[in-house]
């Protein structure tokens, strides 16, 4: 692991494994070098080539996955995809990873309250790299997929495992070929697309109609990505659209399946889309903590007169940022703040220890899972837009078009990133689950 500031470049590197106490620190520095240059790069909302370099350089892509050793063998099963020593985006340096979800909640907050959209880039591709765990048929066996090549080269993957709303097309579908499958169809993906080594998504069989999760190579001359970084917020987590044209996919390259029936879907397989809509909800928490740290740091610079009917107002003007409603509009804030993240940890915490118990997980605590990640995402969601709104009028609309500290992207990142759920839905599942013991039903579409 790097010891000394990130570099940004996306060299080769040899590493020793990291002790997992030694991830604060390494998430530190990237979220430090993110943030120094966040007004500038948002900006210009070119496709985030130079941020993902950063990441790997520090090692975070392959945080969640077991380590590759030196001597290792890459390949793994007969079966599992190969490793590409000629790929450009190949990044050689085993070592890394291991970690648990905790570690990788805390890296996707710390990244987000720097840059709400490398937060969420980081996210999708944790959730996306335990894809042959939730989908595969080996219970989780750590040798399987594309895991071991994908802590070796330091792979970003990007495209996204739901199934698509129907009105918005057909979506992928997956024709059996000689050598394995055709990958046909267009999507669009919130995350990755122009900047991923791999990109791993959900396709209809045409011959089974299950959902197959496939593994494919970007750089193929079938894929064809358009980027959508004019967006209102979250403009540089590398989102667009993804066009494949007779797309070869190997079997190997099929990490998992899931069930035409939802309700053969296993309990531990539908917490797939829980894991997703719960590390989103950290990100919407870092950009709040983000947004709030920013102002707090602006007021403390502004010396504001005191409101002439606080009776304390003499007391006050002695001190920087003394107005007794600022100091209360603050303290509602940071309020809600520790609420969010207080109830961001508990499910946290609730859906790492359904992921240890693995393929005995049950439904019922699946259904407890659920319940928790609903409310985060509903506390999350209304703190992250409610925070990043009154910071605006706290700061006095310190915004980009003045050349200030720019504290609107905190708000249109809030904005782009909550839109994506409803709260309203997830309420009305906690209430049904609290007042009639209903399960929360399992959602395979984004």
């Amino acid at each position: 692991m790097p010891t000394k500031p990130v570099v940004r470049t996306a060299a080769p590197h040899k590493s020793t494994v990291p002790d997992e106490a030694m991830w604060p620190r390494v998430t530190r520095e990237v979220a430090d070098d993110l943030a120094a240059d966040a007004i500038a790069r948002d900006r210009a909302g070119k496709p985030p080539y130079d941020e993902v370099a950063r990441l790997r350089e520090a090692g975070l892509p392959a945080l969640l996955t077991p380590p590759v050793l030196p001597g290792r063998n890459l390949t793994g099963p007969a079966s599992g995809p190969s490793p590409d020593p000629d790929d450009p985006g190949g990044h050689v340096g085993g070592g890394h990873g291991g970690a648990d979800w905790r570690t990788a909640a805390a890296v996707i907050r710390e990244i987000a309250a720097a840059d709400g959209s490398i937060g969420e880039l980081i996210a999708r591709h944790y959730v996306l790299s335990w894809s042959s765990r939730f989908f595969g048929t080996t219970g989780g066996d750590l040798a399987a997929g594309h895991e071991p090549p994908a802590v070796a080269h330091g792979w970003l993957l990007g495209g996204g495992t739901d199934l698509p709303d129907p009105e918005t097309g057909p979506g992928l579908t997956l024709s059996p070929s000689a050598s394995g499958h055709l990958l046909n169809g267009s999507r669009t993906f919130a995350a990755g697309v122009t900047v991923a080594d791999r990109l791993v998504v959900g396709a209809m069989s045409t011959r089974t109609g299950e959902l197959l999760i496939a593994l494919v190579n970007p750089a193929h001359p079938g894929v064809l990505a358009g980027t959508d970084n004019d967006r209102l917020g979250q403009r540089l987590t590398g989102a667009g659209s993804v066009d494949f044209d007779n797309v070869p996919v190997e079997a190997g390259h099929i990490l998992g399946a899931m069930p035409r029936d939802e309700h053969a879907v296993s309990a531990y397989t539908a917490l797939a889309p829980l894991a997703l809509r719960l590390v989103l909800s950290h990100v919407a928490l870092g950009i709040a903590e983000g947004a709030l740290a920013e102002a707090r740091d602006v007021s403390r610079a502004v010396r504001r007169a005191p409101r002439s009917e606080a009776p304390d107002a003499a007391t006050y003007a002695v001190r920087p940022s003394g107005d007794p409603y600022l100091l209360l509009a603050y303290g509602e804030l940071a309020t809600a703040a520790h609420t969010a993240a207080a109830v961001v940890d508990r499910a946290t915490d609730a859906l790492e220890q359904g992921l240890r118990t693995g393929r005995d997980i049950g439904m019922d605590e699946r259904a407890e899972i659920a319940v928790l990640v609903a409310a985060a995402e509903a506390v999350t969601g209304r703190s992250a837009v409610d925070i990043t709104t009154r910071i605006l009028e706290l700061t006095e609309a310190a915004t980009s078009f003045d050349g200030g500290p720019a504290l609107d992207r905190f708000w249109r990142n809030a904005r782009a990133l909550t839109a994506q759920s409803s709260s309203v839905h997830r309420l009305r599942d906690i209430g049904d689950h609290y007042l009639n013991g209903t399960h929360p039903p399992f959602a395979a579409r984004s």
